[in-house]
């Protein structure tokens, strides 16, 4: 029986990846990447049964933090989240697997994402006011198995207005926070996440 139920998620080979240039933790060159990742003739949808267990592919995650300000949005996964590994944990980020929804798809290019993106957030999250959006960098983390299979794309959402709710229980305690605050919790922080405020430290220290 299926673990997922059939689903169908966004892969690039692990080779495609190594030949841009793999790395560790996060890059915040992301124009080096999404060209070839966005192609529709690198990308594809595979079975998330297998995808899971195949270090040979990697799963392409859209994950997106809200900015405020100075401060980013935090919240605390509930235990019904549909990461049972990440249930409990602090987080700064929203996202989840591309798929091929109810249509037959083979690939993905760069205006199909984005419009997933944005769907994604929509389903996510409720906030008032106008945003915007830029794609910040990327997150590989080989360390374990999970990350293996993985690879983030950070979007940086900015907020007009820090009026912000959940669309889904699984978000729980939302709160806005500066980066020195996301540091101290950073034990209790999700790995992309912890990673995530690294990147934003080294980005804040340039402007």
């Amino acid at each position: 029986m299926s673990k997922y139920e059939d689903e169908n998620v966004l892969v690039i080979s692990r080779e495609l990846f190594d030949s841009l240039g793999a790395f560790q933790g996060i890059s915040l060159e992301p124009e080096r990447y999404l060209p070839a990742i966005l192609d529709p003739s690198n990308n594809y949808f595979l079975s998330r049964d297998l995808a899971e267990d195949d270090p040979s592919h990697k799963q392409i995650i859209p994950y997106a933090i809200f900015q405020c300000g100075d401060r980013f949005l935090h919240y605390v996964r509930g235990g019904g989240s549909g990461e049972k590994r990440l249930a409990s944990k602090g987080s700064i980020g929203i996202g989840g697997h591309i798929n091929d929804g109810d249509h037959a798809a083979s690939s993905l290019d760069k205006d199909t994402y984005t419009i997933g993106v944005e769907r994604e957030i929509d389903e996510e999250l409720h906030f008032s006011g106008k945003y915007s959006q830029k794609i910040l960098g990327l997150i590989n983390d080989d360390s374990n198995e999970v990350g293996q299979v993985h690879l983030g794309v950070v979007h940086l959402v900015t907020l007009e207005s820090d009026e912000v709710s959940a669309a889904e229980d699984n978000i729980q305690n939302l709160e806005f926070l500066s980066l020195p605050e996301l540091q101290d919790r950073s034990d209790a922080l999700e790995t992309w996440s912890r990673i995530c405020v690294d990147g934003l430290v080294q980005v804040w220290r340039e402007i």
